[in-house]
């Protein structure tokens, strides 16, 4: 029965991505509500009121996001601009879009933006992870974490996870048509349990794999309380399953000092003798595990979707990956690989991995001139910015030029390109999942090409984080 479930998850997309008449998508998309203020400013501060709709009624617009992705991102910028709010989840969100309003948020001088605004969506699944944590409390653990990721950390990092790599993706059925994301999916959480935990996913595979997407997922359910069979029920189990191993493999990653994440965790000591409790490695373990293996993965299905769409681009990037011969690249080796680099950059301006950073306010605050309210839900949008016009040339193209020493439109604006967040959140893994996915992408260039027919586009849900609503079906052959 476990085998029949996983087969329909990765065959059947959900109800936010079923097909409809392009008529009636448009009809969907063009939907117009009734515009009102989300509060009044403060008599005479000169603050404008931030304006917005509720959508429909009871989901908001809970339901847009998840199925039209950017275009509807795109289309409320352009309506409201880059302050506005919306319904959804049965909550009232401020949404900050484009890159100066972004930038308030991020940088966040006078520490008015919270992380607070990630308990309502996650924090049930992924307790007290990194990026849940605020000002002092954040800057303390991610001061501890900083020695798990060192130069001489990555180095070994990566040179755990070459072989890895190399081993399952030569494993792959040559002249198949997989659907690619899931085959990319289990890949990575086994290079990730082998380089953060040193232990073979073997049996447990599937169940963490099941586990972790429980978990993500649950963070945008419609219905919010642990009904059987509901996504956020789901959630809760994935997170004492996750809570279960971790827990269980600990002791002997405390007593052993090894080469891999987890260990490093265990053994984090800062210059002045602080470290982790069991539940902090436990709690920062379940979101590693989860940001470093479905961020990755979304990357590697983006690139990989649009070197199949881009057949030109991929001769270029495996002509660049064959000069550097059979090996298993390291660090150096795949810093030489720059043009691959400005299509993995690309990848990410189009799919960016997060599509929304949440946030909340402390007291009353501004942006841009608009009054937001003390306690008030906030998103920050990458996904918009990663479109926004006044940064980007033709903005819908894929350009990996652009990222080019002679162009470099993402430095347009420091927030005009943000897979890895910003400001003091940024994440903290951010040179590792560039190693692992070139090293991922340059296993597949030396073994296959691959293609998909020309009318193909992919379609992207959006219930969480952005995955392939088809998983995308490729055509693998051999080279």
């Amino acid at each position: 029965m476990n085998k029949v479930t996983t087969a329909l998850r990765e065959r059947v997309p959900p109800l936010t991505s079923m097909p409809l008449p392009r008529a009636v998508d448009r009809r969907l998309l063009g939907q117009r509500w009734p515009v009102r203020e989300l509060a009044a400013p403060p008599a005479g501060s000169g603050l404008k009121a931030v304006p917005g709709d509720d959508g429909a009624p009871l989901i908001g617009h809970s339901l847009d996001f998840m199925r039209f992705g950017i275009e509807w991102g795109l289309r409320r910028y352009e309506t409201y601009g880059p302050v506005s709010w919306m319904g959804a989840f049965g909550r009232r969100i401020v949404s900050l879009a484009g890159p100066d309003a972004t930038q308030i948020a991020l940088v966040n001088k006078d520490k008015a933006f919270s992380q607070q605004g990630w308990d309502f969506f996650i924090e049930k699944f992924f307790h007290r992870g990194l990026m849940l944590l605020d000002f002092g409390e954040h800057h303390a653990h991610r001061r501890i974490m900083q020695s798990a990721f060192t130069r001489d950390r990555l180095a070994g990092y990566v040179a755990q996870m070459g072989p890895a790599l190399r081993d399952g993706i030569e494993a792959w059925a040559p002249d198949s048509r997989p659907r690619l994301y899931w085959s990319l999916k289990r890949l990575t959480l086994d290079v990730a349990s082998r380089v953060f935990m040193d232990m073979p996913s073997g049996n447990d595979s599937a169940k963490l794999n099941r586990a972790f997407v429980d978990s993500v997922r649950a963070g945008t359910a419609i219905v919010r309380k642990p009904v059987p069979g509901g996504r956020w029920a789901a959630g809760l189990n994935g997170r004492k399953v996750l809570e279960r191993y971790f827990l269980e493999n600990l002791p002997a990653k405390r007593r052993a000092d090894g080469e891999d994440l987890f260990s490093a965790l265990c053994h984090a000591t800062t210059e002045d003798g602080e470290r982790f409790s069991d539940q902090d490695v436990v709690n920062h373990m379940i979101f590693l595990m989860m940001a470093a293996h479905d961020t990755t993965t979304i990357t590697s299905a983006a690139a990989v979707y649009y070197l199949a769409k881009h057949p030109e681009w991929q001769e270029r990037v495996r002509e660049e990956s064959l000069r550097l011969g059979d090996g298993v690249p390291d660090v150096a080796a795949l810093g030489e690989l720059s043009t691959l680099e400005l299509v993995i950059k690309e990848a990410l301006r189009l799919v960016a991995p997060v599509p929304s950073l949440a946030r909340k306010t402390l007291r009353d605050t501004e942006v841009l001139g608009f009054h937001l309210p003390a306690g008030t839900l906030v998103g920050v949008s990458p996904t918009v910015n990663h479109f926004a016009p006044e940064c980007w040339t033709d903005p819908m193209r894929f350009d990996p030029d652009r990222f080019s020493e002679a162009r470099r439109e993402d430095r347009s604006h420091r927030y005009a390109w943000m897979p890895f967040g910003g400001g003091a959140h940024k994440c903290i893994g951010l040179h590792f999942g560039m190693y692992e996915v070139k090293a991922l992408l340059h296993e597949m260039l030396r073994r296959f090409r691959w293609s998909v027919p020309a009318a193909y586009e992919a379609r992207w849900d959006y219930v969480s984080l952005p995955v392939p609503a088809d998983g995308l079906p490729i055509l693998l052959t051999r080279r």
